[in-house]
């Protein structure tokens, strides 16, 4: 059987990764298939995609939820030439299925696909799905969510729960044993573009000098804050990396105690399979406050601290980062806890659902 799979997302990495996952995977069940990406042409998706082989298209189109009155008429107004555009893709490239991995970009293309009777599905990461997937759930073949209990945002009986697609060279690197050092690594991570209050939040907690022989940073910050970030930590003496992106994330996660982070589904899900004990701090803004909900149930089962941006100054959140460095025991039970919520399976069962429905 050969394979041609169109994956549509973007916008974040947290839309692409998990893409990114199932196409890889199908690609090593059909070494002869072919994968398209249809994406945004943002710069995000450019550089996330860039050092992958598979071909992509981006086509031009804009969110419609969270839009001034004007913003909103601009988005509907390029609804018709975005499904011009998804239709010419789909109906050049000719694919069997047709996976949206979410973002606004995905509308046009699940429902082109749809138009011209392909096999459509879609992935939801998040707890509470966005708009464009929840109007896409009426009329794809199947829906994958991440975490029980989106279900029910779905019409019955469409959606499976998978869990959430984790990209082959992290599952390869969760096995590998962490060397135990005397220095402790903390590893921050605002998602795939940074987060500002995160980024003043660190600095603001180690604006006053660590021993280097205590903790070092490992921080991801985006590119607008990569420069007076590192100039900071530099001023305080502060042992730190800092990378406005971080391609080797195997690697990145392998040296890491503890992470502090945003609550973004697929960073989560990255965390659980390879078992890191967190501080997670939502994006207050996210659609429906999905951050906060996507986090509640780790930190239910032990694996996570959360705190709202609005609880924490850098002195609170120092002490919440060195007390857990302090407390060998609870760091190690939360590492526990945490491989406890890991779904390193997902991948595969996405893969084999969607084969499924090509007999169908």
């Amino acid at each position: 059987m050969s394979m041609r799979m169109i994956v549509t997302g973007g916008g974040t990495g947290g839309h692409l990764f998990p893409g990114i996952a199932v196409a890889e995977e199908m690609l090593r069940r059909f070494p002869e298939g072919r994968i398209l990406f249809v994406s945004t042409d943002r710069a995000i998706d450019n550089k996330t995609l860039a050092a992958r082989s598979f071909e992509k298209k981006a086509i031009a189109c804009l969110p419609l939820k969270g839009k001034s009155i004007l913003g909103t008429l601009k988005s509907v107004v390029q609804l018709p030439i975005s499904l011009w555009q998804a239709l010419r893709i789909v109906r050049a490239f000719k694919p069997q299925l047709v996976l949206g991995v979410g973002g606004y970009v995905t509308g046009p293309v699940v429902l082109a696909a749809r138009l011209m009777g392909v096999k459509t599905c879609i992935h939801e990461q998040n707890s509470i799905p966005g708009m464009a997937n929840r109007m896409l759930g009426k009329i794809v073949d199947q829906v994958y969510i991440s975490i029980p209990g989106s279900e029910g945002f779905f019409p019955k009986g469409k959606a499976v729960l998978t869990g959430n697609p984790v990209r082959a060279e992290l599952l390869d690197a969760a096995d590998r044993q962490k060397d135990q050092t005397a220095v402790k690594t903390v590893l921050v991570l605002g998602g795939s573009q940074g987060a500002h209050r995160v980024n003043a939040l660190m600095v603001e907690a180690f604006a006053v000098n660590l021993p280097r022989d205590t903790v070092q940073v490992r921080h991801q910050t985006g590119n607008s804050d990569e420069e007076w970030v590192r100039k900071a930590y530099s001023e305080a003496g502060v042992a730190a990396q800092v990378s406005s992106f971080i391609s080797d994330m195997a690697a990145a996660y392998g040296d890491a105690d503890l992470v502090v982070s945003r609550a973004g589904a697929t960073t989560l899900a990255e965390l659980a399979v390879l078992g890191k004990p967190a501080i997670l701090i939502p994006y207050p803004y996210a659609a429906d406050d999905h951050q906060t909900t996507n986090a509640a149930f780790l930190v239910g089962g032990g694996a996570a601290l959360m705190f709202q941006e609005r609880e924490l100054d850098g002195t609170k959140l120092r002490q919440e980062i060195l007390g857990l460095m302090n407390d060998a025991p609870r760091l190690q039970d939360m590492a526990a806890q945490m491989k406890q919520f890991a779904r390193p399976e997902a991948t595969a069962v996405i893969v084999e659902k969607s084969i499924e429905l090509l007999a169908v």
